[in-house]
């Protein structure tokens, strides 16, 4: 019975956390309010406060809900992971109300100072960490140093991401993204590594297409031997860095 209990609380908190991200991402976080929250969620307001005692803490766990998610299937190498976590992130962000309305609360200059950068510094520290394992295969070139690198592609990625949505509704973020690893993966991978990687604008949903399937067969997603596979754009990206 402590068993249902504790389940029924976590499909609780889950609603929750659902209603209140299409809640912050229509109306911002000095828009939204408790009741519409309950509302959405169909819960109690007593349900809300047992798991999040404000409106801020139930903005944070918005935020940090988005790092809860399945993690990337193992590649033929680390770089390719790192390049498929942002082009994921890019193919979700236009249909996922979560992480909409996470890049919304950390970037909106009203609750800034309230969480703790947002989003951004746990990004940072996922993309430093797929960078770490990276160089410690030989992927990275002498000069990179991944704790800089997460910094600066974690903020590239994001104003992309402003861009497509002030531009065109997010409607090119897929797009935008694969540009930006184009551009940047040349001055980081060494060029055995670079002319494999997959850079496609479909990259993110033929991901997500993994993922999903995973989940339908009750498993983790297998990993994929991709060797070979990064097709045109990474053929290109590589050619670029051996001429």
């Amino acid at each position: 019975m402590a068993v249902a209990r504790q389940e029924r609380a976590v499909r609780t908190r889950r609603l929750i956390l659902e209603a209140a991200a299409s809640v912050f991402d229509e109306y911002g976080y000095e828009g939204a309010t408790i009741g519409e929250v309950v509302a959405r969620a169909g819960v109690t307001r007593g349900a809300v406060y047992f798991h999040f005692a404000s409106k801020r803490e139930l903005a944070q766990g918005v935020v940090e809900e988005q790092f809860g998610r399945e993690e990337i299937p193992e590649r033929h190498c680390k770089l390719q992971e790192f390049v498929d976590m942002g082009m994921l992130v890019a193919h979700l962000m236009p249909r996922d109300p979560l992480l909409s309305a996470g890049a919304r609360l950390s970037l909106g200059q009203d609750v800034f100072g309230d969480l703790s950068g947002g989003a951004a510094p746990g990004w940072i520290r996922r993309s430093e960490a797929v960078l770490a394992a990276a160089g410690g295969r030989g992927e990275l070139l002498p000069h990179v140093v991944p704790a800089e690198t997460a910094w600066l592609v974690t903020g590239a990625w994001t104003g992309v991401q402003i861009q497509s949505q002030k531009m065109s509704g997010r409607a090119d973020l897929e797009r935008r993204v694969a540009v930006l690893y184009q551009h940047l993966m040349p001055s980081i991978a060494v060029p055995g590594v670079l002319a494999t990687l997959d850079l496609g604008p479909d990259r993110g949903g033929r991901v997500a297409a993994e993922l999903a399937a995973a989940r339908d067969a009750g498993g983790r997603a297998e990993p994929v031997d991709d060797e070979g596979a990064g097709g045109e754009a990474g053929a290109m990206a590589g050619r670029a860095a051996s001429a």
